[in-house]
């Protein structure tokens, strides 16, 4: 082959790695029952007045498969992360006990597995 149709298809194949992976992450971000930190991976915080990704601010950890805790390193980041939670809309409501936060991942519904399904299929069609 020709050095020009070599680096198309090298072209070509670097573009379809590169969709393969962002394919991979966005279908990580679907709640889809088990809880997964990366869940969390779009939620940024205000922290000393930058936006700043929660993992950075505190330890986000599993307890079980269905809970998520978040140990912020400083006492007084649990109201900035509630908040931010609570504003990045992913379905989830944080409980706060003074400590650290939980998020409980409620079972999956009939309702709730079809409307997954449509958004995976949906990311899926995107990326092609």
């Amino acid at each position: 082959m020709s050095e020009q149709t070599d680096k198309i298809l090298q072209d070509a194949e670097s573009a379809m790695k590169k969709s393969i992976l962002h394919l991979e992450t966005e279908l990580t971000r679907i709640r889809a029952g088990k809880a997964n930190p990366s869940m969390l991976d779009g939620v940024m915080v205000e922290y000393y007045g930058n936006p700043t990704p929660v993992n950075q601010v505190a330890n986000v950890s599993l307890l079980d498969a269905r809970t998520i805790t978040i140990q912020p390193w400083e006492k007084n980041m649990l109201a900035p992360i509630e908040r931010a939670i609570m504003a990045a809309n992913i379905g989830i409501t944080p409980q706060n006990d003074g400590v650290q936060i939980r998020l409980f991942l409620p079972p999956l519904t009939e309702e709730r597995r079809k409307e997954l399904f449509k958004k995976a299929t949906a990311e899926g069609e995107a990326e092609k």
